[in-house]
């Protein structure tokens, strides 16, 4: 019989490690993470006492691929609209807190002596809290539905993109070695030209290949063309010079916008639970108790410097952002710890060899500390704010307040930017695929047409072929915004208004031009006036052109309907939160959504039997059932379980819904194995109980909680059960029921 090798037995080993040790986390009420984490260190080398993994190196290409499927994952819970229509409030919170923590990371590691890659390093790890830790304290804690929940939860979705460019950033910047300023800003801008281009032209191909494929794919093909374009893109990340993780991430998102995203996310979250639990695991295997014994002070130090640059940091990060100083310290003292970015990060470093083999382990130690001592923060952060509110004067207080970065501009100049905004988009995104597609027709048709035909002949196919793929965005550099609302209303508010507009008019026509005298420039030896005339000219007919107008117009409603086709389904369905949700922030109040558990003691109840508005001052705006959406339901409507009700109020009345909703569910069956249902064969007994009563009159379903299925008559099947029919003895009959209830009808029969 043959061997098994090592892999299988390795993984059997810490998959039944990891299922023991997360079965006790959880009846702790701790993170999986953790438990992962737990359950590496056990079957880790360092464990003498225990089976310990005999092939580091194969879990270690399990742990890369959890990696790139966890970011996959991540992907699909992000949206690119979600950011943008967040506002600036997010985006000078999460700045802030990021900068202070990496600054407060490389600092202490400076202190201790460390090499400089190990400090900056450190500072990415302290900088970047824990999405999962942080959501699973929120709802352990019954914090869910208060308004401070979703401030923090919109700075982690920012955190975790700017880990993804930081993961970027770190790598460039390990393999360059010492690169300067202009290298890092070149770095950047690689990271932004690929993102733009892979996002754009990901949001116009592959949401029309699937619904073009819709009534073809089941579950299963869905899963594996959704894994396969992510190792698809996580390959042709690494083709250009990022990690599999970035590129992961981009698939990921660009499937979150598509109508099958939330079917896409169902299908792969156990893919997802599995190598991310390796993941964790290998994580955990390279904890040892020496290194943690040994750098017990750095790990001390490193836990206060999370605990209070966090309390500090993040509470100063959502005061910039405008929010007053109670809400502020909640936010800030809820993200005080540190989790699977960490890891990751630390594992690229390692995995790039450009940091101590000891930083691994002593930041695991403390993520777990933090994540220990997270629900106390949080806590915390009202007790600390009543304290300042009694020793600090209350001008102090006042001003504290008032503090923010994010002001409203007046009229005009909102106009002006707004304007520059869109028209600064728009040349970016054209001017990139513009980029792009001559870069793909330089390298690739290029070649191929030389072959083909003669030098100067190939080089015209090539230029005219390049120019026509090209024209529909030049077109759209040079006219898109030209005539929307706010340069009408500026060009017709003053004269003086009138010079910057044509000047961005002829700055952006400038722009194509460049492209088309780059073509030229590149492909032909003419002189330079004449390559200017022929840029201009080019440029020119497609302006006129009114089919490459229309074409340019189709493209763009193709592009938006795809990047808008999950909200329309949304709307469709029903499943789109109310417009004036953002109105209600201004008083207190908000929406929350909370789901009424399968087994809730609410179910099949009215909202008036319930009594939500008297017991807990909430209102029920809307009740989600499937795909149905029950707008403004009234006293009369009955609440199912799985439902999922959107309710407006406070805090603190969201709170207590959410709490007591949690608490009125039925209990479980203790019993369960007595409840099986058994079928048996009965004699009516002459002169019993049943003898001389119609079936109807027996009781034996009202009283005796069994039912009769059928009578023997003779026959080859049984005869159906007649509620009129008289039983008498000698009858035989056939009953369902359970042990016990069975028991009670033999015993009275």
């Amino acid at each position: 019989m043959s061997e098994l090798p090592y892999l299988v037995k390795d993984l059997a080993l810490i998959l039944i490690v990891a299922g023991v040790v997360t079965i006790v986390f959880k009846k702790l009420k701790q993170p999986l993470v953790l438990g992962y984490v737990v359950a590496g260190f056990l079957v880790s080398p360092h464990m003498p006492y225990t089976m310990s993994v005999v092939d580091k190196a194969d879990i270690g290409t399990w742990g890369d691929i959890g990696v790139m499927f966890l970011l996959f994952s991540l992907g699909l819970d992000f949206s690119f609209k979600k950011i943008l229509k967040m506002g600036i409030s997010p985006v000078i919170a999460t700045c802030s807190i990021v900068f202070c923590m990496m600054m407060l990371g490389i600092l202490a590691g400076h202190a201790f002596g460390w090499s400089r890659m190990d400090c900056i390093f450190l500072g990415g790890m302290l900088a970047m809290s824990s999405t999962t830790i942080i959501y699973k304290a929120f709802d352990d804690l019954g914090l869910r539905q208060q308004r401070f929940a979703g401030l923090v939860m919109s700075v982690l979705i920012l955190e975790d993109i700017l880990a993804i460019v930081l993961m970027v950033m770190l790598s460039a910047l390990a393999i360059g070695g010492n690169p300067d300023g202009g290298e890092m800003l070149g770095s950047v801008m690689k990271i932004g030209f690929f993102l733009i281009l892979w996002f754009v032209v990901g949001i116009f191909l592959i949401p029309w290949l699937l619904r073009s494929m819709r009534k073809l794919i089941n579950n299963e093909t869905l899963l594996i063309v959704s894994l396969g374009l992510c190792c698809a893109m996580a390959v042709l990340s690494t083709k250009v010079g990022f990690s599999s993780a970035f590129g992961a991430f981009v698939m990921g998102s660009i499937l979150a916008e598509t109508v099958e995203a939330d079917r896409i996310t169902r299908l792969v979250e156990p893919v997802k639970n599995l190598f991310g639990a390796v993941f964790f695991v290998s994580v955990g295997m390279l904890v040892d108790p020496g290194v943690l014994v040994e750098y017990a002070l750095p790990i001390a130090v490193l836990v206060l410097t999370i605990l209070v640059g966090q309390a500090v940091f993040g509470t100063v990060g959502f005061m910039l952002s405008g929010q007053s100083l109670k809400p502020a310290m909640q936010c800030g003292f809820s993200m005080a710890q540190i989790g699977e970015f960490s890891f990751i990060i630390a594992s690229l470093g390692l995995s790039l060899g450009v940091i101590g083999k000891f930083l691994y382990p002593v930041v695991v130690a403390v993520s777990v500390i933090t994540t220990f001592l997270t629900p106390y923060m949080i806590r915390a952060a009202v007790p600390c704010y009543g304290m300042l509110e009694r020793r600090l004067p209350k001008k102090w207080i006042a001003a504290l307040n008032s503090v923010t970065l994010s002001r409203r501009p007046v009229n005009t100049k909102r106009k002006w930017k707004s304007l520059l905004v869109q028209m600064a988009r728009v040349t970016v995104i054209y001017a990139i695929l513009s980029g792009a597609s001559v870069a793909l027709m330089f390298t690739f048709f290029l070649p191929f047409i030389r072959h083909v035909l003669p030098h100067w002949w190939a080089n015209a196919v090539c230029g005219v072929a390049t120019l026509l793929i090209i024209s529909p965005f030049l077109r759209a550099i040079v006219m898109k915004k030209n005539h929307s609302e706010e340069f009408k209303a500026l060009w017709a508010e003053s004269v003086y208004n009138r010079f910057p507009l044509v000047f961005t008019i002829l700055v952006r026509l400038a722009i194509a031009s460049a492209f088309v005298f780059y073509i030229c420039n590149y492909l032909t030896r003419f002189t330079n006036a004449l390559m200017i005339s022929i840029a201009l000219a080019a440029v020119a007919l497609m302006i006129i052109s009114r089919s490459l107008k229309r074409h340019s117009i189709m493209m763009e409603r193709m592009f938006m309907q795809n990047l808008r086709s999950r909200e329309i389904a949304a709307e469709v369905l029903g499943q789109k939160r109310p417009l004036y949700e953002g109105r209600l922030l201004d008083r207190d109040i908000h929406i929350a959504e909370i789901d009424v558990p399968e087994d809730s003691l609410w179910g099949g109840k009215t909202l008036r039997q319930i009594g939500l508005r008297n017991k807990f001052g909430v209102h029920v705006s809307s009740i989600l059932r499937g795909i149905q959406r029950i707008n403004i339901p009234n006293g009369d409507t009955v609440v199912f379980p799985c439902d999922r009700i959107q309710a407006i109020g406070s805090d603190e009345q969201l709170t207590a819904l959410g709490a007591a909703i949690a608490k009125d569910v039925r209990q479980k069956d203790p019993d369960i194995e007595k409840r099986e249902m058994k079928l048996r064969q009965v004699v009516i007994r002459k002169g019993g109980v049943f003898d001389g009563k119609t079936m109807r009159d027996s009781g034996i379903r009202d009283k005796y909680n069994c039912m009769v299925v059928g009578i023997e008559e003779g026959k080859e099947n049984l005869s159906l059960v007649d509620p009129s029919r008289v039983l008498v003895s000698g009858d035989v009959i056939w009953i369902v029921g359970e042990e016990e209830d069975l028991m009670r009808f033999n015993a009275a029969n």
